[in-house]
């Protein structure tokens, strides 16, 4: 009898010295015979898995824009000025022989153009915990013992001096 009400004990209790008698069902039963009955409970089996929650794609663009730089530069002209003179007299000769070259300088722009680095962008992951709220609907068996006539139930365990009072 310790044995048929370990059955109604703790979740974890097994009862190993069941035989194939004791697993037929209620209904094929003889009255004297001893019998056996499972219970059981619904526990929550949660596990989690990854999936793909979109992506993050840093890229860049090449934008124009004009600028307009006013920029100094110089030249040289050749100033020639005629002046009158009266008339003196000159011990040279008249050639053609004769020039003058004068030089003029100009400043050009030159415009180049180079890189630099203004900014720099860095993308990471980081991985942060949130809680989330499960709630579900468990299932377990409870066992009731129903007597009718005068039935004495004997128990070795405390806990379970009275089955009916769950």
């Amino acid at each position: 009898m310790a044995d048929f009400l370990g059955l109604f004990g703790d979740d974890q209790t097994e009862n190993t010295t069941r035989t194939k008698e004791n697993d037929t069902s209620s209904a094929s039963r003889d009255p004297e015979t001893n019998g056996s009955l499972q219970l059981h409970k619904e526990e929550l089996d949660i596990s989690k898995n990854n999936v793909d929650a979109g992506e993050v794609v840093l890229s860049k663009d090449i934008v124009e824009e004009q600028k307009s730089v006013d920029v100094p530069v110089m030249h040289e002209e050749v100033v020639i000025q005629r002046r009158k003179i009266n008339n003196e007299r000159s011990d040279d000769s008249i050639s053609s022989e004769e020039t003058i070259h004068i030089p003029v300088s100009q400043e050009e722009v030159e415009v180049n153009k180079y890189t630099v680095t203004t900014e720099e962008i860095t993308a990471s992951k980081r991985q942060v915990e949130e809680t989330q709220h499960v709630q579900e609907t468990l299932k377990r068996e409870e066992a009731h013992v129903n007597t009718t006539g005068s039935v004495d139930i004997i128990t070795d365990e405390s806990d379970l001096s009275d089955i009916n009072q769950s």
